[in-house]
């Protein structure tokens, strides 16, 4: 203690002088790196037009030369296999030649008209024929796959896994085999044969309903003009050029052109499913916007509906994605050289402002779904807004589906509104006559409702998560299957962001014919995504929100009523085809009183910890007075300065030093790239970034069937790791590397593939980006202290403590928190844990837990705590006069 009384009093003696310097030189290493990072960049766009030159000639080479080895390594496999399939299709021939020919034998010649020889001969042949047949069927039993006891296993051997058979390598076998499963098991037979002869004897007879009132109609903007709805089959039909004349936007194509060229700011106002996201950029392409070889930017809220947005223009444009028209999301980039359309997120964008703060190679800029108003939507606003005053040849176009467009054009100095209207029928808006006490089971009603009196179209329902949507498919299969056959056939499909892809496609697929299909959707459904032919919506009236309490620092995700704004884009939904209706499950006065009209913008309600890291990285320095659309509160963005200044991304002056800009370069959380640096410190970077990698997909990694939920939890807990779950995540990443990255493995031990293999799609960007800021990837195992310690540097924020009463307290708030029941510390209660994120469900749970000790955090944060507050009441041993009074007592 003393001798760190001494240093810091040493420190106070220090000269203002010595700090300025240092201040300034790491002003300069910053410049120094910013200034490599940009050579780095000019070097780095994939060239995939010109190939000339001495590195051209070198990729081609190391090309042919891996196909060269891997010929030869390929091609004994090949002919071993098809010699071995010729021979099984001989040996079927011969076979089926040998029972011909005695069969021949038999009927020409009797016993008494063959020789001796011949009868001999004959015997010999059936003998065969009977061997060769009970081959065959000791084949088939081999064939059947058995329990086999493992082999042992010497210590320090490494055990190798193996498939199960060779279908299981093919992708998405696991997915294949669990649907499989599934619809085995959903798939019932019920009443006898006569039942269809006897099924007009009877009436449906639903358990209970709902009251609908009726209150207003919504018009379509095609109420006036009878043209009949294009129905889903007919769209099929349509080839391309068609589909893309039957949009809204097409009439308008010639004004909007003139008024891109006339306004340099445009704010365009559509019905989602008009044809903005993906006609507009193709319509400015063949205008010569991108003669000059500019491109022509358009951001996106979400991830995957860049992704989807793109592929569907690559298609229409009759080009690769990747070449004239390229996605760039967040871990993922699938442009080159030759794109002239970019869809990006919102996020990418901001990062693209890092390498060129004028946006220079952009003639066009849209900044699409607007109205979502997310927390880099926000931000952007206030950039662009700042680059069209000094950039007069960039257009830039704000697009939005909601009744935003006025507070837009106000913001961007009273620009001029552009309106598409949508292909809008009427929609009958219908409430319910007292409030539902369970909203999921009010939907399970009305679903079966419409089902047995509406006419045919497909029903979308709005649900907060995976939970609530996995509960509601549920009941529905439940109640459908003992309803029995009298009902048509009803599909139901789940849409959430953690269902595999091939299951998340089949919401787009046509619905058969004397069918119905329920589509249980989050509110990704609301704005993103244009799902055909639903003429029905039931909108309970709920969605799940982040907020950020600046004061406590804790997220929560919380259900919470939905804003107007947003009841009347789901009533949109049902509109885009025919006449829809839109149930609401409450009351009239309900959304007249107790809903507000708009959803709070994200920048007022998270943390602002990246997005503050991000400006302070393009030269903004006055936060206070950046130009937002709405401002973030006060607390919320000091709050993310404090939080910054004690990571080390900025100085006592707030400016940004080396390790801010070099944390700036990595789009995650500021803590975990300063985990992400400090491993370089701790030599571990190997085994840091995989537990980076593996907490950005955290949510989604271990999956629990509702029928073999005990198989799963077991599995899970092979993988704890005694000092808690940022070491189990590495062992299951590590683990799946060791049985070569097998879909099977992940079958097996309930782990979800296409997790897995975002998480070894975001490592390897990770590992590019830490060679990018010149850190060394090296391997600390099997030491565990030094990986927990580099997490401790980045997470030093969210620590807890063990108290008296055997309840966990945040260390600087004293908050009282409990370790999550999945953790692998659940049981163990450790005196100082570190966590990962707090969630607020039924209780404030910390979520990723690891062991640690307290000193660690004197060494990461030796600003934010004191040697003090680090004491520990419970580590002091007792008086060993209470042992004794505790023990005469007894």
């Amino acid at each position: 203690m003393s001798r760190r009384k001494q240093e810091s009093s040493s420190s106070e003696d220090s000269s203002p002088d010595s700090e300025e310097e240092e201040r300034r030189r790491d002003i300069k290493e910053r410049d120094e790196f910013a200034q490599r990072l940009k050579k780095k960049d000019e070097g780095r766009t994939r060239n995939v037009v010109e190939s000339q030159g001495r590195k051209a000639y070198e990729e081609a080479a190391k090309r042919l030369k891996l196909e060269a080895d891997d010929r030869d390594k390929l091609l004994p496999q090949l002919r071993k296999q098809s010699r071995r399939q010729y021979l099984e299709k001989r040996k079927d021939d011969k076979v089926a030649e040998l029972e011909a020919d005695i069969q021949d034998d038999e009927y020409l010649f009797d016993d008494s008209a063959i020789t001796q020889r011949e009868r001999e001969d004959r015997e010999h042949k059936k003998n065969l024929l009977r061997i060769a047949k009970e081959h065959e069927k000791a084949r088939e039993l081999e064939r059947i796959q058995r329990y086999h006891m493992p082999k042992d296993i010497k210590k320090g051997d490494k055990e190798e896994y193996v498939e199960v058979d060779e279908r299981e390598k093919m992708p998405n076998s696991e997915q294949k085999k669990w649907e499989a499963e599934q619809l085995a098991s959903a798939s019932y037979k019920f009443g006898s044969k006569d039942a269809r002869a006897k099924q007009d004897e009877y009436e449906l007879l639903l358990d209970d309903t709902i009251d609908f009132v009726q209150a207003f109609r919504m018009d379509g903007s095609k109420e006036k003009d009878k043209k009949a709805p294009v129905t889903e089959a007919q769209k099929m039909k349509m080839d391309i050029e068609e589909t893309k004349k039957s949009l809204p936007v097409y009439p308008f194509k010639e004004d909007l052109i003139a008024a891109i060229k006339e306004h340099q700011v445009l704010i365009i106002e559509g019905e989602t499913g008009s044809g903005k996201t993906t006609q507009i950029p193709q319509y400015l392409y063949e205008a010569g916007f991108t003669n000059d070889g500019k491109k022509i930017g358009c951001t996106q809220p979400r991830r995957v509906a860049a992704m989807s947005v793109a592929a569907r223009v690559a298609q229409e444009m009759s080009v690769k994605l990747g070449n004239e028209v390229g996605y760039s999301i967040r871990f993922e980039d699938c442009t080159s050289e030759r794109t002239v359309i970019k869809y990006m997120t919102d996020g990418t964008l901001h990062r693209e402002f890092l390498s060129e703060p004028d946006l220079g190679s952009y003639s066009v800029m849209i900044i699409d779904e607007a109205h979502e108003r997310t927390l880099h939507t926000d931000i952007l606003f206030g950039l662009v807004k700042d680059i069209a005053r000094f950039r007069l040849d960039l257009k830039l176009l704000i697009s939005s589906a909601t009744l935003d467009a006025d507070k837009f054009s106000a913001f961007f100095d009273d620009a001029p509104i552009f309106r598409i209207p949508g292909r809008r029928f009427p929609v009958d808006i219908y409430y319910t006559k007292a409030p539902e006490a369970d909203y999921i089971d009010a939907c399970v009603v009305s679903v079966l409702q419409i089902h047995a009196t509406q006419p045919l179209g497909d029903v979308l329902v709005f649900l907060t998560g995976q939970e609530e949507i996995e509960a509601c498919q549920e009941m529905l299969q439940d109640r459908v299957k003992r309803l029995g056959s009298k009902l048509k056939e009803l599909i139901i499909l789940p849409i959430y962001a953690n269902l595999p892809s091939d299951m998340q496609a089949k919401i787009f697929e046509p619905t058969p014919p004397n069918a119905r299909k329920v589509v249980l959707a989050t509110n990704i459904a609301e704005t993103s995504l244009t799902i055909d032919n639903i003429i029905y919506v039931i909108d309970p009236g709920f969605a799940k929100q982040n907020n950020f309490n600046s004061r406590t620092g804790m997220e929560t995700l919380m259900v919470v009523p939905i804003s107007k704004a947003s009841a009347n884009q789901r009533a949109g939904r049902a509109g885009r085809v025919a006449p829809g209706k839109c149930f609401r499950l409450y009351t009239a006065w309900a959304y007249k009183h107790e809903l507000e009209d708009n959803t709070v913008p994200e920048i007022q309600r998270i943390n602002l910890g990246n997005a503050v890291l991000m400006l302070k990285a393009l030269g903004i320095n006055d936060l206070l007075h950046f130009d937002f659309l709405d401002p973030p509160p006060h607390e919320t963005l000091v709050l993310a300065l404090e939080q910054l200044y004690a990571l080390g991304a900025l100085n006592h002056h707030g400016e940004l030093t080396k390790l801010g800009r070099r944390m700036a370069e990595f789009p995650v959380d500021p803590m975990m790239a300063k985990m992400l640096l400090a491993s370089e410190k701790y030599k571990c970077s190997e085994e840091i970034v995989s537990i980076g990698a593996m907490l950005s997909v955290n949510g989604a990694i271990f999956y629990r069937p509702k029928d073999k939920i005990i198989h799963a939890d077991t599995a899970r807990k092979n993988f704890n790791h005694p000092n808690g779950d940022h070491l189990s995540l590495m062992q299951v990443y590590n683990q799946w590397v060791e049985a070569d990255h097998s879909t099977q493995w992940c079958y097996e031990n309930y782990i979800q593939f296409r997790s897995m293999k975002r998480a070894r799609d975001v490592r390897e960007q990770l590992v590019g980006l830490m060679q990018r800021v010149e850190i060394e990837m090296v391997s600390g195992l099997p030491e565990t202290i030094n990986i927990r310690k580099a997490i401790t540097a980045g997470y030093f924020y969210h620590i807890a403590r063990l108290s008296k009463g055997g309840n966990y307290k945040t260390a600087k708030h004293n908050q009282s928190v409990i370790i999550h029941p999945n953790s692998a510390l659940f049981e163990e209660l450790p005196r100082w844990v570190l966590y990962h994120e707090l969630v607020f469900t039924t209780k404030e749970y910390m979520r990723s837990v690891i062991e640690i000790e307290s000193k660690w955090l004197l060494e990461a944060a030796p600003h934010y705590y004191k040697p003090k507050e680090l004491e520990d009441s419970t580590n002091k041993k007792m008086p060993k006069t209470v042992g004794r009074a505790v023990m005469t007592a007894h």
